[in-house]
């Protein structure tokens, strides 16, 4: 690992060009979420015409979630290798062509097979995107230029849930696939066509003479207390934030009564205005120059989690409509607002060249918790204190609230994290 200058990002590129990129990554991780999430959405019919348990629905998103953590070690292996950009094109596009082609299945094999091909292209995605804008924005602005990425993260889910539910509702659950699938195909062009290649860590002081590999990396990150804090403490928000959410839009109908589009409706305003509003509150917050101190962004990330894991729980609880709108509009918020500060906390302590690789296992990390063992938990939690009547809405809300708390456990990682932080990010790019 060798120790140079880092350079001004004005003098590698323009304002303008930064932040085109950035809202091009942002589009990306938009595509992404909203294929990922319009599953979660359409439960309820597909359940309905497939005739499936809640551990049924739940094994749905296994096949995505599973070859998303299998392909994602070997496609950012790759990432560290190879042109990031063209990766990225063709991912973005396999993954929305799967999308589309789910609209065409016609039993549950086939639509596994399906959700399969998303999540092979998927798991070329976040970690490319994430290595790009490291290469346009320096340490100190990464925070900042990560959560405007992670816009894509509520944005997507509006599309995902209110606009995926309005197009089920009217045309049927295919038809919100197809709708969702064909625009990605589009930008992957776009990608590829627009998009220059930078450099690797050209804005750090500290470069890799080559990428590292996966045990190089693994060593690395695991010598890094404070990754170690981080990633854990991303991977269990995903795990109660995104595992929550998985089955509240079932809850939502068998509660409270509602179609796929009503439910999709109620949870989409609070994606679209409580997610981009949580995440454009936090990257202010963390551009401030207060905020350059990476112990504070770690502080912030373990106070709001902790705070927003009591409504998590209440609006499970209660069964007044109402009251569940107010608890979701201060929990949702908090599920959006960790995204981009975690994902800076990775690549700031990650060496340049390991970042696509580090992401990718801080995704691993995140998505075997929240796409495979959350859903998979809360399923075979309802089933059970279903009984043999099988599940219904009361069973939905206990298996809800034994998830709910484990919020803390995410919000006591990243407080560890702050103890650590300083050093290790010295350690990984150079300076602070």
């Amino acid at each position: 690992m060798a120790t140079q200058n880092p350079v001004d990002a004005d003098t590698v590129s323009t304002l303008g060009q930064r932040w085109y990129v950035l809202f091009i990554m942002m589009l990306v991780y938009t595509i992404s979420i909203a294929d990922r999430y319009v599953l979660s959405t359409l439960l309820g019919p597909i359940s309905e015409e497939l005739n499936l348990s809640d551990t049924g629905a739940a094994s749905l998103g296994i096949p995505l979630a599973l070859f998303y953590v299998i392909m994602g070690i070997p496609l950012s292996w790759l990432t560290d290798r190879t042109n990031r950009k063209k990766l990225l094109a063709a991912s973005v596009a396999a993954w929305s062509a799967m999308t589309a082609l789910t609209g065409y299945t016609r039993g549950y094999f086939d639509l596994l097979l399906a959700r399969i091909g998303v999540g092979v292209g998927e798991a070329g995605g976040t970690p490319a995107c994430n290595s790009i804008i490291a290469d346009y924005f320096p340490a100190d602005r990464r925070s900042m230029a990560m959560t405007i990425f992670a816009l894509g993260a509520p944005i997507g889910a509006w599309l995902g849930s209110d606009i995926a539910g309005l197009v089920s509702t009217n045309h049927g659950w295919r038809s919100a696939f197809l709708v969702l699938g064909i625009p990605g195909i589009i930008l992957a062009v776009i990608i590829l066509v627009t998009i220059k290649e930078p450099k690797r860590g050209r804005l750090d002081a500290v470069s890799g003479d080559k990428a590292a590999t996966v045990m190089e990396t693994l060593k690395f990150l695991w010598s890094q207390k404070s990754a170690v804090h981080g990633m854990m403490g991303a991977g269990l928000s995903a795990f109660w934030g995104w595992g929550l959410m998985w089955f509240t839009p079932l809850f939502l109908q068998r509660t409270y009564g509602m179609n796929e589009g009503e439910a999709g409706r109620l949870l989409g305003e609070i994606y679209l205005i409580g997610g981009i509003g949580a995440s454009l509150v936090t990257a202010w917050v963390v551009a401030r120059p207060s905020y350059a101190d990476p112990r504070r962004i770690a502080r912030l990330l373990a106070v709001v989690t902790a705070l927003g894991t009591l409504p998590s729980f209440y609006a499970y609880w209660t069964h007044d409509l109402a009251v569940a709108k107010i608890m979701w509009w201060l929990f949702i918020p908090t599920i959006y607002f960790y995204i981009g500060p975690a994902m800076a906390l990775c690549q700031n302590l990650a060496a340049p060249n390991m970042r696509a690789m580090a992401i990718a296992i801080s995704l691993l990390i995140a998505n075997v918790l929240n796409l495979i063992v959350a859903p998979g938990l809360v399923g075979a939690l309802s089933d059970y204190f279903a009984g043999p009547a099988g599940a219904d809405a009361d069973s939905l809300r206990l298996a809800q609230l034994i998830l709910a708390p484990s919020g803390f456990w995410a919000a006591w990682h990243y407080w560890r994290a702050e103890k650590y932080i300083i050093e290790d990010q010295k350690r990984a790019v150079g300076y602070v």
